[in-house]
């Protein structure tokens, strides 16, 4: 059962960036503690979910744009960001039911839910157990356990090495530590995104200063390793109970991947659009052609109700 932490209130770390109009809020939740953002003040719920190597501060172009329209949250899930660091045993089903106690605690469902990358086993368990909280799912540059993520970490056949790194014990920790910003500006953003400028030093700076916090990688690590291993679980779980909410699935340089996994999980029509001219940090690299793509397909969501 989630309770109020004392520092439930907004109240950021001195350290930490923030932007006009968001409010910060630290909310205890079983055996762990969210840091989250809110803005907005009437319209349907929101709750945007960041990938890696990211943190709430992924949305911070997009928020207030969507906060136009609708109640945002963007939450720092377990062992990212300012939220609790994450135990050894951490995985999806884990951030699946943190993201389940934050709904219940803050009030909010259902909720239009966007989340992107590395969330996505997280969000798929979110929607298939509990769609009675969930108006929408947009998946943003989204693979899955199951359905075709196992292949990204496959090198023999182009696929990426930080998948298994991350996901081993104690590695990242080894090669990162003292070289969080120079991971962040030098290797994975130049390789990930295409927008020149996109991610800005101050992007740089704020994501280096949360992956520079004790147990930083615990989060991701804990992620990365039950995604190279519950391909069987999930794929049971949403072909038993396949997504019943509306899905936006939107690519970039990945197209048409996401479109792919969504519609091979969804009940009905899965949505798409591509954002041809953005990397796979959309958010940072094309807020604006994001936002517009949510928000019709949240307006014409709401408007169904």
């Amino acid at each position: 059962m989630a309770t109020t932490s004392p520092t439930s209130s907004p109240d950021p770390s001195p350290t930490a960036a923030t932007i006009p109009g968001v409010e910060h809020h630290h909310v205890a939740i079983d055996d762990t503690t969210l840091h989250h953002v809110t803005a907005g003040t009437t319209g349907s719920p929101i709750l945007l979910v960041h990938g890696f190597p990211e943190t709430w501060w992924a949305f911070h172009a997009l928020l207030p744009l969507l906060a136009t329209r609708h109640r945002v949250i963007a939450v720092d899930l377990r062992g990212f960001g300012d939220s609790a660091p994450a135990a050894a045993e951490h995985s999806s089903s884990t951030a699946a039911d943190d993201l389940h106690q934050l709904i219940g605690h803050l009030g909010l469902g259902p909720v239009h839910l966007l989340g992107q990358d590395l969330a996505g086993a997280a969000v798929t368990r979110l929607v298939a157990t509990h769609p009675e909280e969930v108006l929408s799912l947009t998946a943003v540059e989204m693979a899955l356990p199951g359905f075709g993520l196992e292949a990204l970490a496959d090198v023999t056949h182009g696929g990426s090495w930080h998948l298994g790194a991350l996901a081993a014990p104690g590695i990242a920790e080894f090669i990162l530590t003292g070289r969080e910003r120079a991971f962040l500006a030098d290797l994975w953003f130049p390789h990930m995104t295409t927008v020149a400028g996109a991610v800005t030093d101050a992007d740089l700076e704020e994501f280096t200063r949360t992956y520079t916090r004790p147990d930083a990688w615990a989060g991701a690590r804990g992620l990365y390793s039950s995604a190279l291993r519950e391909g069987d679980d999930l794929r049971s779980l949403l072909t038993a109970t396949p997504l019943e909410p509306p899905v936006l699935a939107v690519d970039a340089m990945s197209a048409p991947f996401t479109a792919e996994t969504m519609s091979a999980v969804a009940r009905g029509p899965v949505t798409s659009t591509v954002i041809d001219h953005a990397g796979h940090h959309v958010a940072l690299e094309a807020p604006q052609a994001l936002a517009e793509a949510v928000l019709r397909f949240t307006a014409a969501v709401d408007a169904a109700r």
